[in-house]
């Protein structure tokens, strides 16, 4: 008699008749997009809910894309910093697409590049290993460390998003860094007024990734 509920449960899951918690669970888990980042995705020194990640969400639901950004972006991360986090950011949200914004901070603190696209990518090949397509965002910095310095920091983005077959942003902050009006008094974080010209950035890589995993 056990044997048979066994195999009448085992049918009703197979239909879809049973455990409509995990179906539901499922399709989440493959409509997120995992946004990991620094503080130019975490809203630094603006009002919640303004930054360029929540511009995005809203364009995806007025288009009718059923995504969902998850923003796992920390002010002052560096890519080791998201490189320790990765698994467990993956593993809680089993995303559909990673856009990873990571590697300024790297730069204005001087850090080896070789480990900074090290870091990068090993971080674009957990993503790959989880099953989720890749857009990578790219940076310039000011030449503090020497201009050669910065020329390798903006291409090695480039460089990797070749190697590793992915989308990229080539430069996030594209119409919006030679603009005074469009930062924070600090000069480096962007203001409210920029997140639009940032998000815009973003969806011209992201909209061509949607619906294509």
């Amino acid at each position: 008699m056990l044997t048979r509920w066994r195999l009448l449960i085992a049918v009703l899951c197979f239909f879809g008749w049973f455990g409509p918690a995990s179906a539901a669970g499922s399709k989440q888990a493959n409509h997120n997009i995992l946004v990991i980042g620094d503080s130019l995705s975490a809203e630094y020194g603006i009002r919640r809910d303004t930054g360029w990640v929540q511009i995005v969400q809203d364009r995806l639901k007025d288009e009718k894309f059923d995504y969902v950004m998850q923003n796992a972006s920390i002010s002052g991360d560096t890519t080791s910093g998201g490189l320790s986090r990765m698994p467990a950011a993956l593993e809680r949200h089993q995303p559909a697409i990673v856009i990873i914004e990571l590697g300024s901070n790297d730069a204005l603190r001087g850090l080896p590049l070789d480990m900074t696209q090290n870091n990068l990518g090993r971080m674009i090949g957990m993503a790959q290993e989880a099953g989720a397509q890749v857009l990578l965002v790219g940076m310039h910095i000011p030449p503090n460390y020497g201009r050669p310095y910065a020329e390798r920091f903006h291409n090695l983005f480039g460089d990797l998003a070749k190697e590793h077959d992915v989308a990229l942003v080539p430069f996030l902050l594209d119409g919006v860094a030679l603009n005074k009006d469009m930062f924070l008094d600090d000069g480096l974080h962007p203001n409210e007024a920029a997140q639009p010209a940032i998000a815009d950035n973003v969806w011209t890589a992201l909209r061509s990734m949607l619906n294509a995993e």
